[in-house]
């Protein structure tokens, strides 16, 4: 799969993202503004496994119809990739 750059942006973002919490943590911020950025931050993070799973789904099905082979399998690898995230 090809990530494209929306996907890269995402990823990123998150790392200014965890880069803040750090530094909030070295400036002794108060516990309720880190957890609420880490949460944000694991928001960000299913969001985007979301994204690369969708669409390497739709890759996936596209291709398995093309050589005439079952999609199902390919459905049920993506559930499963998104089950194991959580």
């Amino acid at each position: 799969m090809e990530y494209d750059a929306k996907v890269k942006n995402r990823i990123k973002r998150l790392e200014g993202q965890l880069r803040g919490v750090l530094r909030m943590m070295e400036e002794g911020e108060d516990c309720k503004e880190v957890i609420t950025q880490l949460s944000a931050s694991r928001t960000a993070i299913d969001r985007t496994i979301g994204v690369i799973v969708s669409e390497n789904l739709i890759e996936c099905v596209r291709e398995a119809e093309e050589n005439g082979e079952n999609t199902d399998d390919r459905v049920k690898e993506a559930v499963n990739l998104l089950v194991k995230s959580r």
